[in-house]
């Protein structure tokens, strides 16, 4: 039986324009944890759910990476990226009740849109 298009797989990956990494010197601007959540968030965007992506604390911890181990230094990396407008918060969360929602804005990578 011949393969079809739709019949090999992939394996799964982040894409990144060449223009964001080699011409756009805002993303080479954020600091290593804002640019590691970053890709964390985008490996999270499946193309239908860009305004409810969520990224748990305890899963990033989980994963390990060196510059996202402490509270503080995730927090300060999503504050980054919101005021450097990478990311937008659509759904405000608190500690027990709810999580933050995000959608990637699109600014600055224009890959996804």
């Amino acid at each position: 039986m011949k393969k079809g298009r739709r019949d090999r797989s992939c394996p799964p990956f982040v894409a990144l324009s060449k223009d964001l990494l080699l011409k756009r010197h805002e993303f080479w601007d954020l600091s290593p944890a804002a640019r590691d959540l970053y890709l964390l968030l985008k490996s999270r965007y499946t193309g239908a759910n860009n305004g409810t992506i969520r990224l748990y604390y305890s899963e990033i911890k989980k994963l390990k990476i060196s510059g996202l181990r402490g509270d503080k230094v995730i927090s300060r990396a999503f504050f980054e990226l919101e005021a450097e407008g990478w990311i937008l918060r659509t759904k405000i969360g608190g500690l027990h009740r709810f999580i933050n929602e995000y959608r990637l804005s699109g600014k600055h990578d224009q890959l996804f849109l």
